[in-house]
C-alpha cells in the first residue's frame, strides 16, 4: 500500500552537526540558492526548479546536496525519485548524499545512512514502474527486456518473412529499420517526418515500414519481451490514463532529474505527466552540452523547461567553474556565446593563468600527428602524466595518423570505443540461456540458446520453440523431445539444465552457475581463445551474486551495460602510464590538465555530415564548447591546412586544402596564443624547412588566420 500524500511530513531535522557548523557553508552562493529551493514548503507548493549548471561548476555536488537537504528537511527517501543516465551515476549520487547526512547526523560507522531506493536510470526505473503495473496495463508480468542485438535480430527475422530481402532494390537492413524504429518512438515524431528528415533515401519504403514496425509491436507482445525503447514507451502511455498518472504522480513527492539536457522528446512527456504542475520538480543541465541528438536527445527540452509544467520554473545558474584556468574559460566562452538559442551564463573561475589556450596552425595531418607527440612528451617532462593528458576528435577516424605516431614513438594510448560487453558473442550465448529459462515465449534468445547445441540448426530450433508456446511446461517439452541422433547426447544435458533452471526451487545465481557449466564446454568447442573468453563468463557469473534474482540481473545488465569486457576486469595494457583518445561525446563529464582538440577545421567541426540544419550547426558549435572545457591548465586547438576526406565527395579519398572552424571568428583570436608549427622530416630526422617552403607555408597560414 502506497504512503497517504496528504499524510504530513516527518520533523525537520536540523541542518548542523554536533559543532554547530554548517554542512552546506562550502557551497557557493548559487549552489545553496539551488540546494535550498522551497525552504520551508511542503513538497505540493514548491515550484518546479531548474538548475543550469555550466561545465565544472559542481553540478553533481549541487543535486546530491539538494537531496541530501530534503531529507534532512523530513522528506521520505522512499518518495524521492531520482532520475540519472547511468547506473553508476545513480550509484555515486547515492554515495554523495549518503556522505552529507552522515556528516550532519553524526552516524557511527556501523550505522547507515538512508537508501534511496528510486534511484536510477530513466530506462531502470521504467521497468520498474512496468512490472509494478503490469496488471492494469495489460502487460505479463514475467516479461523480459531484449537488448539492441536481439531488436535486430526480431526485426531481421520480421524482414525476411515479409519478403523484403529480396535483392532488386536497396530495402533498409535491419539495424537502420530498428534505428528508424527508435527515432521515431524517442522523438515522437510521425515515421514520414523521421525519414524525410532523417533517413531520406528510405521515404520510398514508408508503407512497407509502417507494416514492418506493426508486425515487430505484434511479435513482441507475443513473445511477452519489450525493447529499450518501450520501456520509455510504455511508461509514457500508461500515463496517458489519468487515473494512473495521479496515483504514480502521488507515489513521490520530489523528482529530480540529472543531465536533463540529454533528454528526449519521450522523456519529458513522462516527467510532465506524472507532475503537470511541476511541483517538487528538479532537473539540473546545461543547454551548452546538448550533444546527443543522434540518439533522439533533444536541447529543446532544457530550453523550454521553464514552460513545461503550468507552474513557472526557477531557474538557478551556476556559472562558477572549479576546473578550468580563466583564461580557458574566456576562449570557451566566446565560443558559445555565439549560440543562437541558450541559456545564459558566462563561466568564471578564481584559477587566474598567463597561459592562453593555443590555436596551433599545422601544415597536414602528418604533422599534426608529430606536433601532438612531441608536446604530450614536452608535458611529461614538465610533471604531467599521460593519464592527466587527452586528444580529442569529432569522429573516430580522424585520429588514425596520430595512432600510428603514438606507436612509433612508444606512447601507450587507450582510446575510448570498441567493442561492449554485451556485443561480444560468448557473452550473448550465456545470457540467451537465461533469458529464455526466464521467458519461454523469448523466440530471439530461443533460437541463439538451442542452436548452441551441437547438431541443432535452425529448422530444429524453430520446431522446439514452436513446441515450446503451446506447452504448459517448456521444460518438459526439450525433456520429451527426440533431437536428430548425432545431437542426442548434447541435447540431453541441455534438458536436463534448462530444467534444472526452470526449476522453481532453484536459488540465484545457481541458474546462472548452471548455465556457466553447461555452456563452457562449449565455449571449447566453439572459439580458439576459449580460455580468455572463459574469464568474462567467470566474471559475468561472478557479477550475477551480486544481484538479488534473475529479472533483476536481466534487466540491470541490459538496461545499463557496461562499456566494455574491461570495465569488469584488469585493463588491457600494461604500461604505468597512458594517454587517453576519445571522440568528443565519449569525452563529456571528463576532465584532464590538457587537452588536445584535432582537425579544429571546417569539414571536421562542423562536420560536413552534420551541417544541414542550423540546429544541426549549433550542436557542432556546443560540441566544440564541450571539447574546450574539459581541459583544467592546458588546452591546444589544432588547425591542419592540409587534411585526407575518405569517399565523402565525388572524386573519391583525397587530401583537401582546409579553412580553421567557422566556431573560431576572427573577434575571438585575443583569446588564443596562436603558434606555427613549420617543419619537415628528411630520411626520418627532423630538418629546417627551404625557406622557399617556408614563406610558401606562412603565407597559406596567415591567409587562413585571416578568414573568419
Amino acid at each position: 500500500m502506497q504512503p497517504d500524500p496528504a499524510a504530513p511530513e516527518a520533523p525537520a531535522l536540523a541542518v548542523t552537526d554536533d559543532t554547530g557548523k554548517d554542512p552546506f557553508a562550502k557551497l557557493n552562493e548559487e549552489q545553496r540558492a539551488a540546494v535550498e529551493h522551497g525552504g520551508e514548503l511542503l513538497p505540493a507548493q514548491q515550484d518546479p526548479l531548474l538548475i543550469v549548471a555550466g561545465a565544472g561548476s559542481g553540478k553533481t555536488s549541487t543535486l546530491a546536496h539538494r537531496v541530501a537537504k530534503l531529507i534532512l528537511d523530513g522528506a521520505d527517501p522512499q518518495r524521492i525519485l531520482l532520475l540519472t543516465f547511468s547506473r553508476r551515476a545513480a550509484a555515486d549520487m547515492g554515495r554523495r548524499v549518503g556522505q552529507v547526512i552522515r556528516k550532519v547526523m553524526q552516524l557511527p560507522p556501523s550505522a547507515s545512512p538512508p537508501e534511496l531506493p528510486w534511484s536510477g536510470t530513466f530506462h531502470a526505473i521504467g521497468a520498474r514502474l512496468l512490472r509494478d503495473y503490469a496488471v492494469q496495463i495489460g502487460l505479463e508480468k514475467d516479461f523480459t527486456i531484449q537488448d539492441r542485438g536481439d531488436s535486430e535480430d526480431l526485426m531481421g527475422l520480421l524482414r525476411h518473412e515479409m519478403g523484403l530481402t529480396a535483392t532488386d532494390k536497396r530495402f533498409p537492413l535491419k539495424a537502420t529499420c530498428l534505428a528508424i524504429y527508435s527515432r521515431a518512438v524517442n522523438t515522437r515524431e510521425d515515421l514520414h517526418t523521421v525519414l524525410h528528415t532523417q533517413f531520406p533515401w528510405c521515404l520510398e519504403w514508408e508503407a512497407q515500414l509502417a507494416e514492418l514496425f506493426s508486425g515487430y509491436a505484434d511479435a513482441k507482445e507475443q513473445q511477452h519481451v519489450l525493447d529499450y525503447d518501450d520501456l520509455l514507451l510504455f511508461w509514457a502511455d500508461m500515463l496517458s490514463d489519468a487515473e494512473l498518472a495521479r496515483h504514480m504522480g502521488e507515489r513521490f513527492d520530489h523528482v529530480l532529474v540529472d543531465e536533463y539536457q540529454d533528454t528526449n522528446r519521450l522523456q519529458a512527456e513522462i516527467l510532465q505527466r506524472m507532475k503537470p504542475d511541476g511541483a517538487g520538480v528538479t532537473a539540473v543541465g546545461d543547454d551548452a552540452q546538448s550533444i546527443y541528438s543522434f540518439r533522439g536527445a533533444t536541447v529543446r527540452n532544457i530550453l523550454e523547461f521553464p514552460s513545461l509544467f503550468s507552474r513557472p520554473a526557477r531557474i538557478v545558474t551556476l556559472e562558477r567553474n572549479y576546473r578550468s584556468t580563466q583564461p580557458i574559460l574566456a576562449a570557451s566562452n566566446a565560443v558559445i556565446a555565439e549560440a543562437p538559442e541558450r541559456h545564459h551564463k558566462n563561466l568564471w573561475s578564481d584559477r587566474p593563468s598567463s597561459q592562453k589556450p593555443q590555436l596551433v596552425l599545422i601544415p597536414d595531418e602528418v604533422e599534426q600527428a608529430r606536433w601532438i607527440a612531441n608536446r604530450v612528451l614536452a608535458h611529461r617532462e614538465q610533471g604531467l602524466t599521460l593519464k592527466s593528458q587527452a586528444v580529442l576528435f569529432r569522429t573516430a577516424t580522424h585520429s588514425a595518423a596520430l595512432e600510428l605516431e603514438l606507436a612509433r614513438r612508444n606512447i601507450p594510448f587507450l582510446k575510448f570505443g570498441g567493442l561492449k560487453f554485451l556485443e561480444s558473442t560468448h557473452i550473448k550465448d550465456l545470457l540467451s540461456l537465461l533469458r529464455l529459462a526466464h521467458n519461454p515465449n523469448g523466440r530471439m534468445a530461443g533460437f541463439r540458446a538451442l542452436q548452441l547445441i551441437p547438431g541443432i540448426g535452425p529448422a530444429t530450433a524453430r520446431k522446439v520453440l514452436d513446441l515450446m508456446a503451446a506447452a504448459a511446461d517448456p521444460a518438459d517439452t526439450l525433456l520429451n523431445f527426440a533431437p536428430p541422433a548425432n545431437a542426442a547426447l548434447e541435447w540431453q544435458a541441455f534438458a536436463d539444465t534448462y530444467a534444472l533452471m526452470r526449476r522453481a526451487s532453484a536459488q540465484w545465481p545457481s541458474d546462472i552457475n548452471a548455465a556457466r557449466d553447461w555452456y563452457l564446454p562449449q565455449l571449447e568447442r566453439k572459439y580458439d581463445d576459449a580460455s580468455a573468453r572463459s574469464t568474462d563468463i567467470e566474471q559475468l557469473a561472478a557479477l550475477a551474486g551480486g544481484y538479488a534474482s534473475r529479472e533483476k540481473f536481466l534487466t540491470e545488465l541490459t538496461l545499463d551495460p557496461p562499456e566494455s569486457s574491461g570495465d569488469y576486469s584488469t585493463p588491457p595494457y600494461r604500461d604505468e602510464d597512458y594517454l587517453t583518445l576519445s571522440t568528443i561525446h565519449s569525452a563529456k563529464g571528463q576532465e584532464w590538465r590538457s587537452v588536445h582538440v584535432l582537425n579544429v577545421v571546417d569539414g571536421c567541426i562542423p562536420s560536413d555530415l552534420a551541417t544541414g540544419s542550423e540546429a544541426d550547426i549549433a550542436e557542432e558549435r556546443r560540441l566544440l564548447y564541450v571539447a574546450m572545457t574539459r581541459a583544467k591548465e592546458y588546452l591546444h586547438l589544432v588547425v591542419p591546412q592540409r587534411f585526407y576526406v575518405t569517399q565523402q565527395t565525388p572524386q573519391g579519398d583525397r587530401h583537401v586544402n582546409a579553412i580553421r572552424s567557422r566556431f573560431i571568428t576572427p573577434r575571438m583570436l585575443p583569446h588564443f596564443e596562436d603558434s606555427l608549427w613549420l617543419s619537415a622530416e628528411t630520411n626520418g630526422a627532423r630538418t629546417p624547412m627551404p625557406e622557399s617552403v617556408r614563406m610558401l607555408v606562412r603565407q597559406r597560414a596567415k591567409s587562413a588566420w585571416q578568414k573568419s
